[in-house]
């Protein structure tokens, strides 16, 4: 009897991977607005909402994910992931939030390539931008709170936002806030925890000569997802240097693919989807796709069972401190570089206090929801 019984009830872990597929997808759907924006709406989704874990424990990953290649926002579906379902969690995490930006740049890519232009959408984007800049800033309240522990933290925050802001590249001021936030708090409390540590060093991939197109343009993308930091024109540097230098594409060819992983939901990295199918149609697609997100899986993969391990020791818990602390300072600094690009017009302010509204007022609305009505709300107003 107790086998029938077993056998009739769904195994709970299957539901946790059901749960994680659907939720990922859901996100990966309405996730516009670039990394800072999609860590916001999973912050709303998995933390305020659905409590697969804790805020503090949510800002760790955040701080980790900060400091290894790849994209960012995709990576931290992964830690959900693996969070919620374990590894095989981690797996359906990230590839169930990049699959809507895959098949809608595949079909923008075949749009392109027998056309040779693509679809108007800017009078949706207009509206989607002023909407997620009220998403980012909820988030950057919420994080804020948990991050800005003491005084000392609240300056280094303050530090990084200020460097950011100047133009220093993100991973030398989260590395830098790390260091020296370590150092300090450890000579302030004169104390230290002996811990054993491992840091997954970044994959190293040679370039293979390889025949096979397709094949070929796996190992390239690889290559590129194994050492990307970055926003999308660090990316536009190194396929323009992979690429363009190689006579693969045009240039122009290029900033039209870079584009499109813009606009679209989900990961800018979804421009390799484009950039593989007009190297070698759907065959080119699915292998520079895969490229470009694997290393990241593996990169996660390693990392997310010592980050619980690096909160229990005394001196890298310093390290974690400073670092996500400036996580949400560069959070901060990409709101205020948004909203000054943004909030250009009437239009666009109308948008973003409407929105703030329902994210921040007791009538506070699904961020899909306010995704959707900006989107809807930006398209009447231009008519205006």
């Amino acid at each position: 009897m107790n086998t029938l019984s077993r056998k009739s009830t769904p195994p709970a872990s299957k539901n946790k991977l059901k749960e994680v597929a659907l939720v990922f997808f859901k996100l990966g759907c309405f996730a516009f607005g670039g990394p800072a924006a999609h860590i916001a709406m999973m912050e709303d989704e998995i933390v305020s909402k659905r409590k697969w874990m804790s805020r503090e424990h949510f800002l760790d990953l955040i701080g980790a994910t900060n400091l290894i290649p790849g994209p960012n926002s995709t990576e931290m579906t992964m830690h959900c992931g693996h969070e919620r379902a374990g590894s095989k969690g981690l797996f359906i995490a990230g590839i169930s939030f990049i699959i809507p930006a895959v098949i809608i740049t595949a079909l923008l890519a075949y749009l392109y390539v027998s056309y040779g232009k693509l679809p108007e959408i800017a009078p949706f984007l207009f509206g989607i931008k002023p909407a997620v800049l009220a998403i980012i800033a909820s988030a950057i309240l919420k994080l804020g709170k948990k991050a800005t522990k003491t005084i000392d933290l609240i300056i280094i925050g303050i530090l990084v936002l200020i460097i950011t802001l100047l133009g220093v590249h993100e991973i030398i001021a989260l590395l830098g806030a790390g260091v020296i936030g370590t150092l300090y708090f450890y000579l302030k409390s004169k104390t230290i925890t002996t811990a054993k540590t491992i840091i997954p060093l970044p994959i190293v991939i040679s370039s293979l000569l390889i025949k096979t197109p397709v094949l070929h343009v796996f190992w390239t993308f690889l290559k590129v997802g194994a050492i990307l930091y970055g926003s999308g024109y660090v990316l536009f540097a190194y396929l323009d240097a992979e690429l363009v230098t190689k006579g693969w594409l045009t240039r122009t060819e290029l900033i039209d693919a870079i584009a499109v992983g813009q606009f679209t939901p989900g990961p800018v990295l979804s421009t390799a989807t484009f950039i593989g199918y007009q190297l070698s149609g759907f065959g080119g697609a699915l292998a520079a796709t895969a490229g470009i997100f694997l290393p990241s899986f593996i990169f996660v993969l390693i990392l997310n069972p010592f980050v619980s391990k690096m909160r229990s020791s005394k001196v890298l818990s310093y390290f974690l401190d400073t670092v996500n602390v400036g996580a949400v300072a560069i959070m901060l600094a990409v709101l205020i570089t948004m909203g000054l690009e943004t909030l250009t017009d009437w239009r666009a302010i109308v948008i973003a206090v409407i929105s703030a509204f329902f994210i921040f007022s007791k009538w506070k609305l699904n961020v899909m929801w306010i995704i959707a009505g900006g989107a809807i709300l930006g398209c009447l107003l231009q008519l205006v």
